[in-house]
């Protein structure tokens, strides 16, 4: 029977992982339905970006007071998570502490480990006020109801628990409390269990720390929590190019090239013809590339973009937070498409345009870059923006009524105001 607790320990263990990676494959899957993008070159930059902005946690701190709450929950979570590997072990040999052989150290490392919970603890307490409490524009608008706002506050109850049962679990171990060997903290906390069965205590918060970080790990699949494993690809695929950049489709710049050069035959090639997408822009996910895709899974729904973005601010309907939160929404409703029709996609109907998103915020969008800029993890919300709009013109000949005035201006008269090439010049008078 003295098995028993170790048998159920790699029962519980190897469940955990196998769902973890069953999530993974199916994000991965997801993620590659977008359309293919060259990542390659700039290696150098891109790993700096990933290097300054993901680990460095470089645009946090552009908003002080949540940069540095943020920052101590990074540090202390992952570093606090080094302890994890310890609890492994003894749970799969059945030992008790097996690092505390390594001498001083030990004492070193449980002590930061603790002093780290304990801040990680007051600073989701903060997130959480912040959150809920405090009238923050960011956390109070429509598309954060329901769901989003409950994932959310989810997420601060597992870390304000698995911080709480850390210290328990500390506190409660008489071997360790009379060490005083690492208990910076918790030796504040034991004598509350004066008098009960700590090595009960002790037991149930080590087995509820471990079983509550293996359910962690396999809600973040769910959960806009995600950015903790996909910040890092996120940051490297990143755009390196100038934030002004837009792209254009290679067939329709070679048919401008060639209507430009006087000395160029119009009808002695069709070459551009097959260079021609089947689809101008998008319309639905399978019509992005796989870097919005990522993009998409790896918003935080802080609200950055949002609060930054200036037609949000004068009261349009656009919410760059939105556009990412609809598009992966709209992703993981394809995703389960996929998988109840044995991996294959049946048209449901449904399109990211129109049924998520409506041209109203589309069209709102200034493509100022705002949000771009603002975003702390490298996300891009333009880029499907402009896809989308470049859908609308192309595809279904959908633009504003003062867009195809400006446009008509252009054929007719090489400039977007309403006059002949002769009196162009007129204006500046």
């Amino acid at each position: 029977m003295s098995l028993l607790p170790n048998i159920i320990f790699a029962i519980i263990f190897f469940s955990g992982l196998g769902f973890f990676a069953r999530n993974i494959r199916k994000l991965r899957r997801n993620i590659y339905l977008g359309k293919d993008v060259d990542t390659s070159g700039d290696t150098k930059l891109r790993w700096t970006n990933m290097a300054k902005i993901a680990l460095g946690q470089g645009k946090m701190t552009r908003r002080p007071i949540s940069g540095f709450l943020h920052i101590v929950v990074y540090l202390g979570f992952v570093i606090i998570n080094i302890e994890v590997l310890e609890i492994v072990i003894d749970g799969f040999l059945g030992t008790h502490r097996i690092f505390s052989n390594i001498g001083p150290i030990y004492g070193v490392l449980i002590g930061t480990f603790e002093v780290l919970a304990f801040l990680v603890f007051i600073s989701v307490v903060i997130f959480w006020f912040r959150r809920n409490t405090v009238n923050i524009k960011r956390f109070m608008s429509s598309e954060l109801n329901g769901w989003p706002k409950l994932d959310g506050n989810l997420i601060l109850y597992f870390e304000i628990v698995l911080m709480a049962l850390f210290i328990i679990m500390n506190a409660t171990d008489v071997e360790f409390q009379s060490s005083n060997n690492g208990n910076i903290i918790s030796q504040f906390f034991a004598p509350i269990f004066e008098g009960l069965n700590v090595n009960l205590i002790e037991r149930i918060a080590w087995w509820m720390h471990i079983v509550g970080i293996i359910i962690f790990l396999n809600y973040l699949y769910y959960s806009k929590h995600l950015h903790i494993l996909l910040a890092f690809p996120n940051t490297y695929f990143g755009s390196v190019k100038p934030k002004g950049f837009l792209n254009n489709i290679e067939s329709i710049t070679n048919e401008v090239k060639l209507m430009m050069d006087p000395e160029a035959d119009p009808y002695a090639s069709d070459s551009t013809d097959t260079l021609a997408p089947d689809k101008f822009g998008a319309s639905d996910v399978l019509d992005l590339n796989w870097v919005q895709l990522l993009n998409a899974y790896t918003c935080t729904e802080c609200g950055r973009c949002t609060s930054e973005c200036p037609a949000n601010q004068t009261g349009k309907k656009l919410s760059p937070r939105k556009i990412m939160m609809d598009t992966r929404d709209r992703l993981v409703e394809v995703g389960n498409n996929i998988d109840s029709n044995n991996g294959e996609f049946k048209l449901d109907g449904i399109q990211l345009l129109g049924d998520y998103i409506t041209n109203e915020e589309i069209w709102a969008c200034t493509s100022c870059n705002a949000c771009v800029e603002a975003c702390p993890i490298s996300i891009d919300p333009l880029s499907i923006i402009l896809e989308m709009r470049r859908y609308l013109v192309m595809e279904q000949s959908a633009a504003p009524m003062e867009l195809n005035n400006m446009m008509s201006n252009i054929e007719n008269n090489g400039a977007p105001w309403p006059y002949s090439q002769m009196d162009r010049l007129n204006w500046k008078n």
